[in-house]
Formats: structure tokens, sequence, C-alpha cells
């Protein structure tokens, strides 16, 4: 097997042609590069310098492995310079797993707001339910992943951030649309459009449903958000989705809404990755952008209000 110690000893005297100058180069002794030399030598049975002197000159087999030498120790060269630029930021991959509804609806902002700071760093984003992405976390096929905590596990480290609201969506035509508040038992007579199992929503609807003793009358699961507004608007069911996700047709009269009464609901929204690993310097760089979102707001506040807090105070910063 090479050893590229003795290479490089070899190189640095190939290139300079002189054993002084390449013990210079790599801050050692004239006999440790010799030392080296006549090891290799050894080693692949084969001679790479011939002195006349006090100069050395290569063999022709020495030259035939110096020029894959160069070769070699370009491309350790530019290794050295990915690896001071991964380190500087400058260079990477952020790969991070979000669901569907953040992809649409929170993660432009955020995202826009790290390339700002990290031009050069590639975005790989990947979306599935929060429950996916938590897997993908623990098959390393994301190294963090925007989600709500749909369930404990002692592999994963939740860090909140941000609360987003949730609302009660029906027809504007629905009998209940026009009541500002309803009663529980009102909803729970009403068929649901329920999110698909491994969702927050669904946990927290899930749990709400709990709580009051009662089981929802589900119509239909889905992932899908666009199905769950049109299926809605036709006044088919009521369901409860993130504000955000629905602000556009409410303001729109495409759906209404309504508000349980005495029950405020909310999702916690976390950067979740795996416990016990050193997270790399664009994961770091990501969850200190969260952690910059987390810090402006308290009590805890959904990200659309993160993020106009932060753009707002670099906008003052700039003037």
């Amino acid at each position: 097997m090479l050893n590229l110690n003795q290479l490089r000893s070899f190189y640095h005297a190939a290139r300079r042609l002189s054993v002084t100058q390449a013990a210079q180069d790599l801050c050692i002794t004239q006999p440790a590069v010799t030392a080296q030399i006549k090891a290799f030598e050894a080693s692949t049975e084969l001679k790479f310098f011939r002195k006349q002197g006090r100069r050395i000159h290569l063999t022709g087999e020495g030259q035939m492995v110096y020029e894959y030498a160069v070769e070699l120790f370009k491309i350790e060269k530019k290794i050295e310079n990915a690896i001071e630029e991964m380190r500087e930021l400058k260079r990477g991959i952020l790969r991070v797993g979000t669901t569907k509804t953040y992809a649409r609806y929170f993660m432009p902002s955020l995202i826009s707001s790290f390339h700002r700071s990290y031009p050069d760093i590639r975005i790989h984003l990947n979306e599935g339910s929060s429950l996916d992405m938590i897997k993908s976390l623990l098959e390393f096929d994301n190294e963090v992943a925007v989600v709500a905590q749909t369930s404990e596990d002692p592999r994963i480290e939740f860090v909140p951030f941000s609360q987003e609201e949730l609302v009660v969506i029906l027809s504007p035509r629905h009998r209940l649309a026009n009541e500002r508040h309803i009663d529980f038992r009102r909803l729970s007579e009403e068929p649901f459009i329920m999110k698909e199992v491994g969702s927050g929503t669904r946990k927290v609807v899930n749990e709400l449903f709990r709580r009051r003793g009662c089981i929802p009358n589900v119509l239909m699961e889905t992932g899908n958000n666009e199905f769950i507004k049109q299926l809605v608007h036709r006044g088919e069911g009521i369901s409860i989705l993130v504000r955000a996700c629905v602000e556009t047709e409410l303001k729109a009269g495409f759906l209404a809404t309504t508000t349980l009464r005495g029950q405020h609901l909310f999702l916690d929204v976390s950067l979740a990755y795996l416990k016990n690993q050193t997270l790399s310097p664009t994961a770091r760089a990501f969850d200190n952008l969260l952690t910059q979102l987390h810090s402006t707001g308290a009590p805890p506040q959904d990200i659309g209000s993160l993020m106009a807090r932060i753009l707002a105070r670099r906008r003052l910063d700039k003037t």
C-alpha cells in the first residue's frame, strides 16, 4: 500500500531537485526526508533519484511517479480548499425536511433569509408528513427538519421556535358559518375531513377530541391541503388547518371560519435533529437562524410574524 508521507517527501524533493529544500518545504529535517525517500524506494523496489555531486536527478521511473504525484497533490489542494470553504460556509449542502404545509407557506421566507446570509450553500428540501420527516432524520436522508412534534423519540432533539394557529374552516354556505363561536359538541356532530396520520395537525385534533371524550365523524383523511379546502368549500365537511394555509381563501370568501368557544388551537413548530450527532456547519447555521427567530418573539409567535420582525430589523440596520 502506498505510503503518502513517503510519497510527499519524494514529491517535494523531485519538485525542488533538492533534499534540503524539500525539508524546508515540509518543515522537517533533511535526514528525515532522505529516510522517507529511501523507505519509498525500498518498498517499491525502484530507484527514483540519481545523485551527481550535490545535485539529485530523477530517473525515468522517478519522472513517471512524479507526474502522477503532481496530479495527486493538486487534488489534495482542492480538497483542502473545499474543506476550508465548507468551514467558512462558502460551500456546502443543507439537507432539510419539512411538511408540505410548511414547504409552501413558511419555508420560502426561511430559505430566503438563509440564502441571503449564505448564498453559496445549496439547499435540498424534502417534503412529507412530520412523522415521515422525523424518520428521514433517523435514516440520514435529512440532517434537520422543520416539523411538529408528533411523538416522543429519545433519539430526536426537538427545539420549538414558533406557534402556528389552527382554525376551524367551513363552507361560507354552511349553517355555522355566520356564528363567531361554536361549542365543541356542535363541531363533533359535523362530518370531518382529517389530515393524514403522522401530521402535527392530526395529532392536535385527535388530542382535542380525546380530551372531550369524543370520536370525530371522519368523512375522509388526506395529506393534500388543497383537496381539503376544495371539499370544505363544496360543503362536504369541515376541517382544521393552519391559518396561514387558508388565509388567502378566508380573505377571498372562498372559505369561512369560526372559533371553538373557550378553546384556542396552536401547533408548535420545532427544529428537529438527531441527538448526540454533530451538526454540519450548514445545519448549525440554519439552527442559528431559527434560534434568532425564536429569540425575537416572546411569547412564541407564528413564523410569518417572526420573519417580519427579522426583515424590519435588517431594514433598520441598513438605514
